[in-house]
């Protein structure tokens, strides 16, 4: 007898362990995720991008710098180009008499300037009229206090 109380307790243990083992069986077993390979490759991705970070940025401010120098060298060609044409304007000495007419109002010999009032306009005086009916000494204290109030 003393065998067949031993054997349900033995029995009993038997089956503990194998629903322990059908459990465990059951559920997969669980790993760190972060491994030493994965912390290793995390550092050396983080130091290659601190690493890199610096002359990236250096080298997208320096391309940024050549699109502005090549806008100016070609804006300043235009210019270049502008001014040549005008300068080859003023060899023709045809040119030159067309513009001294119209803005200096220049006359060839033998012919009568006229200039044409409309009306339109009143007669008012230019505004620096006032400063040049003062004598010089007075206009420079003028323009000393007018920069002193600014």
């Amino acid at each position: 007898m003393p065998a067949d109380r031993f054997s349900t307790a033995t029995r009993l243990k038997a089956l503990g362990e194998q629903a322990a083992a059908r459990v465990y069986r059951a559920r997969p077993a669980r790993r760190n995720r972060l491994t030493g390979r994965a912390a290793l490759l995390a550092l050396v991705m983080c130091s290659l991008v601190v690493a890199l970070a610096y002359p990236i940025r250096q080298y997208v401010s320096q391309r940024s710098d050549i699109a502005d120098q090549r806008r100016k060298a070609r804006d300043a060609g235009a210019e270049l180009d502008r001014l040549r044409e005008q300068k080859a304007r003023w060899q023709d000495p045809e040119y030159v008499r067309q513009q001294a007419r119209r803005h200096l109002h220049y006359v060839m010999p033998g012919e009568t300037g006229y200039i044409v009032q409309d009306g339109s306009g009143t007669a008012a005086a230019p505004k620096g009229t006032r400063a040049a009916q003062r004598p010089w000494y007075d206009n420079l204290w003028h323009a000393v206090d007018a920069a002193d109030k600014r």
